[in-house]
């Protein structure tokens, strides 16, 4: 026998362990394919395009090729292990390990080829889909086309070759460190030693778990005022991120094997079926597959975490439109204002003003904030010399201060975390030469003038009774009106249209040279710049956080797999003992259960903790957005634990 005739026969009676390792490669092809394609695409030229994201695009390119190298190489571990008797055979006949490798060179070199045209193919027929995804999240009206790359072949066939020749260096370590007879025992050995409950396994299992409780405490106070300085966040992360990690490791190395051991010590050794398959099953090989649960459970959460601040901000877009712009359109420069009114009055477009005068003061809210003002933070600002806008009460409908007191408005959830007011108390309003002692009545979430007049949304606004308004417009100061050309108030302008001319008032507003005086905006464009913005990076952020999901589901998948392979023998002799399929399987289910079920909700308890620690950064709402995000990614995964079951009832109808 030839070794052309060798490999043939090779691939041919390895299709069931060769199968996967194909799926591994055709399904790692057409997602980089697809994705680089993109990169490519007309509307994402950085001159030209609709969409300026290139840069994003190539940046998740770099994460792609590292997720896909890691799964290939594992898959392809995988399944050169299951082949490892095969290999030794070839050496008991006379082949040297050099020939050996040469042999699975070149069977490699054969499947590698078929996936890779599979997978372009695949690639290229999906890549309409992903540009037409794209445009409906960045809010573009454009048609998608079917185009092939041909520079994203080149990239393609490059890092797909690189990734070749690592995986037949890993298989040559492999082949050159393993004995033959390590290579007959590699698939029945097992992971670990059953040992007895030990004082350091105890301390071990606690520890992890005190790790990530410290890590998910300080992450809540990250950003309520306890860190001042630039250093004491950046050494408050830094600990978040190594307390959590590290919990994470101990708590696969000692938690799960330690509550586990106590289960079964409560049993007094007397376990049911059930537990046997399932509790004896993962604490023998949970301790060692720690490392790689970690990775999994980690980058989960990032990509779960990435994702929901993402869509955070996506869902948000319309909301902080409406309150940093408040009306359709917001115009601060009276020629502007001018100007657009009459570009709407030509085109018979019927518009309502909203005029609110505005000026700054400064105000001194010692007595009204519950605030430790450090003068060495660099992330504070002293309360007793705030810069405030103030507004009438007259201005507003639906509002009426009484004199010598003041109502605050526009406040956020990211003013919050920085400056928390308390419920009333007493402030002093400056002028130029006068100081005002006024009575605090509360807070109030409403928006009433752009963010042009609010620090960008960061300060709220003071509400006055209308004889203390224009008592204090009677002395500014003209150094704290810094928008204000000739030091004095300036008028708020929102001008709404009806829903049905919005879009051609939006259209001339953009179109007919508004003055682009700062302030100028519109509420519509507002929305839709912060949709394309983060449109797309939900979708980079989205199509790699689902790869690494069904990456990592696979791996997860994949061992069970070689798990069930290998305990075929002890599921015939429990058929053999009266076990029925049904009570072996209800076994198999919780121990999936365990399997794929422990990194999920670690994984999803992680990304909560680092979604509530940060997202006030992001948007205005965080509980609709991160449960569909957790719930979609939850379901996903589970589907993976789904196959497991199904796989391994197949193995246990085969027993007998």
């Amino acid at each position: 026998m030839n070794v052309n005739q060798l490999i043939y026969r090779n691939l041919k009676n390895n299709l069931k362990n060769y199968y996967l390792y194909v799926f591994a490669l055709i399904f790692s092809v057409s997602i980089y394919f697809a994705f680089v394609t993109l990169q490519y695409d007309a509307s994402m030229d950085p001159a030209t395009g609709t969409i300026k994201g290139q840069a994003a695009v190539r940046a998740g390119t770099i994460v792609l090729i590292l997720i896909v190298s890691v799964f290939l190489i594992y898959a392809n571990n995988l399944f050169i292990k299951r082949r490892s008797n095969e290999i030794a055979l070839f050496q008991l006949i006379g082949m040297t390990k050099g020939k050996v490798f040469r042999l699975l060179t070149i069977e490699n070199l054969i499947l590698y080829l078929v996936s890779l045209a599979i997978g372009i193919g695949v690639g290229f027929s999906i890549s309409k889909l992903m540009v037409m995804i794209v445009y409906k999240l960045t809010d573009v009206n454009d048609i998608a086309t079917l185009h092939f790359s041909t520079e994203a072949l080149s990239q393609t066939l490059i890092v797909f070759s690189v990734i070749y020749l690592l995986i037949m260096f890993v298989n040559y370590l492999f082949i050159k460190k393993e004995s033959i007879l390590s290579l007959f025992t590699i698939q029945q050995s097992t992971e670990m030693k059953v040992k007895r409950l030990s004082i350091f396994q105890v301390l071990l299992g606690l520890l992890g778990i005190g790790f990530i409780i410290s890590g998910y405490v300080v992450s809540q106070q990250l950003f309520s005022g306890d860190f001042g300085t630039v250093n004491e966040l950046f050494y408050a992360m830094a600990f978040i991120l190594g307390a959590v990690i590290l919990g994470t490791y101990l708590f696969y190395k000692g938690s799960v094997t330690f509550i586990l051991q106590l289960i079964r010590k409560s049993h007094k050794g007397y376990l049911s079926i059930n537990q046997v398959l399932s509790i004896s099953s993962i604490m023998f090989r949970m301790k060692s597959n720690a490392l790689l649960l970690t990775i999994i459970t980690t980058v989960s959460a990032l990509a779960i975490g990435l994702l929901s601040l993402s869509y955070i901000s996506y869902y948000s877009a319309e909301k902080q439109a409406e309150n940093f712009v408040i009306n359709d359109f917001s115009l601060v420069n009276e020629e502007s204002y001018n100007q657009f009114t009459s570009i709407l009055e030509e085109n018979n477009i019927d518009y309502q003003v909203n005029q609110i005068e505005v000026f700054n003061v400064e105000l001194d809210a010692s007595g009204i904030m519950d605030f430790n003002y450090n003068e060495d933070a660099s992330v504070t600002m002293d309360p007793s010399e705030l810069q405030l806008p103030i507004v009438s009460d007259e201005s507003i409908e639906g509002i009426d201060v009484d004199e010598n007191h003041f109502l605050l408005s526009g406040y956020s959830d990211f003013l919050q975390r920085f400056m928390s007011f308390k419920n009333s108390g007493e402030a002093t309003l400056k002028t130029k030469s006068e100081e005002f002692s006024m009575k605090f009545l509360g807070l109030n979430r409403e928006y009433y003038v752009s963010s042009y007049f609010t620090n960008g949304g960061g300060m709220p606004i003071a509400i006055v009774d209308e004889a203390k308004y224009e008592q204090l417009k009677a002395d500014l100061d003209p150094e704290l009106q810094h928008r204000s050309q000739d030091g004095g108030a300036i008028t708020f302008r929102g001008v709404d249209v009806s829903e049905r001319d919005i879009e051609k008032a939006n259209e001339l507003f953009l179109t007919e040279e508004i003055d682009q005086w700062a302030g100028n905006d519109s509420q519509q464009n507002m929305a839709r710049n912060q949709k394309m913005n983060m449109g797309l990076i939900m979708f980079i952020v989205g199509f790699l956080g689902l790869t690494f999901l069904v990456t990592s589901g696979c791996i997860l998948y994949f061992k069970q797999m070689d798990e069930s392979e290998n305990e075929k023998p002890s599921y015939t002799i429990l058929r053999k003992l009266g076990f029925t399929q049904w009570d072996l399987i209800k076994g198999i289910q919780l121990k999936q259960f365990f399997n794929f079920g422990i990194p999920l909700f670690v994984g999803l308890l992680h990304s909560y903790f680092a979604v509530q620690s940060g997202w006030f950064f992001f948007g205005t709402e965080v509980w609709t957005p991160m449960l569909i995000v957790m719930s979609l990614y939850a379901v996903l995964y589970s589907l993976f634990g789904l196959l497991s079951v199904l796989y391994y009832k197949k193995i246990i109808q085969e027993a007998l």
